[in-house]
């Protein structure tokens, strides 16, 4: 039987009502009580790293988590780190990054409910997580979820209250999981030929640094372009959802300062400028509209394709905490990850 530890960081599914609302108070050996079923699955041992909404969640949790898995690595078959729906997405991209190429697997999962709720989806999404994470064709970061498997770096919360509150942005679900089976997708084998070139590893590749520096700026009409000078003195990378395929406004403020001028500043400054799109689905092109033509090769730019924002701001965050160098940041930022990104050539 395999081993696997199973993390507690906290979140609904260890949540307890006390009178001012949910907040985490059971620990991961009580989670893990509650569904004796899963000792017919694996032997599960439980660390307890921290337990907090993950409203909380920071890149120093990311690391922390990271670290746990690193120093125990050696000593079990799989991991399942149970976790916060509301940040959930973002931690599975940032493991994605901080932890590469892992032929042992490594599931996030959490619930809706709380464990103690009498209709709670908490058994179901820990039992289900279990059965993946023991699977002899299980592999990397992935959230499993409602009985869906998504890429780490794929996953988005999609709803607030229902149980299927996750999906895969842009690329199919890996697998489902029924009852006690495990249905891979098709697409899933055969989009591994897209995903990175892999390297004949046979350990992960673990990193330990991220440049937590990184802003998340969602365009709205009438927006001033000086914000990325109001942006200067606190981060070193913007994320930029732009609208629709690409579209960037071509309006002055009213000291004559374009968004395409505040822009090119701020990439021509040393800083990095991710530029994806706000709607979630099918990705961004530059080079459709005139109005976002401009960036599509201005040195220092990056196209964030069809990733979502929970991954770019994951994977800006790591290939930064690998280099500032802009050369540098670009080659890590585009390479294909834990299937972030279609590498159509």
């Amino acid at each position: 039987m395999k081993r696997i530890l199973l993390i507690a960081t906290g979140g609904t599914i260890a949540s307890s009502e006390d009178g001012n609302g949910l907040s985490p108070t059971v620990t991961g050996e009580e989670l893990a009580q509650a569904v004796p079923e899963i000792a017919q699955v694996a032997h599960v041992e439980v660390a307890q790293l921290m337990n907090i909404d993950s409203t909380n969640m920071r890149p120093s949790d990311w690391l922390r988590i990271a670290r746990a898995i690193h120093d125990s690595y050696d000593s079990y078959d799989g991991f399942v780190v149970l976790h916060g729906t509301d940040t959930m997405a973002y931690t599975a991209a940032a493991l994605s990054y901080l932890i590469q190429e892992s032929p042992k697997p490594i599931v996030l999962t959490g619930s809706q409910k709380p464990m103690e709720n009498p209709f709670t989806d908490a058994k179901l999404n820990l039992y289900q997580s279990l059965l993946y994470a023991t699977d002899d064709r299980s592999r990397d970061i992935t959230v499993v979820f409602g009985g869906a498997v998504i890429a780490g770096t794929r996953a988005r919360k999609q709803r607030t209250m229902s149980f299927n509150a996750f999906k895969s942005v842009n690329y199919p679900s890996l697998a489902y999981v029924r009852n006690d089976r495990i249905i891979r997708s098709g697409e899933h084998m055969l989009g591994i030929r897209h995903n990175a070139k892999r390297a004949p590893h046979t350990e992960p590749r673990f990193f330990d640094a991220l440049d937590e520096a990184v802003f998340a700026l969602k365009l709205t009409p009438g927006m001033n372009p000086r914000i990325f000078e109001a942006l200067k003195a606190s981060y070193n990378a913007v994320i930029i959802e732009t609208f629709g395929i690409g579209g960037i406004p071509e309006y002055e403020n009213e000291d004559g300062l374009s968004f395409k001028q505040a822009i090119f500043d701020w990439v021509d400054s040393g800083r990095t400028a991710v530029i994806t799109t706000q709607v979630p689905e099918e990705g961004l092109d530059l080079g459709v509209y005139e109005v976002g033509r401009a960036y599509a090769e201005h040195p220092g730019i990056l196209k964030g394709d069809d990733m979502t924002t929970e991954a770019l701001v994951a994977k800006t965050m790591w290939a930064r905490g690998v280099s500032s160098d802009p050369k540098t940041v670009k080659e890590l930022f585009m390479q294909p990850i834990n299937f972030d990104r279609m590498d159509w050539d």
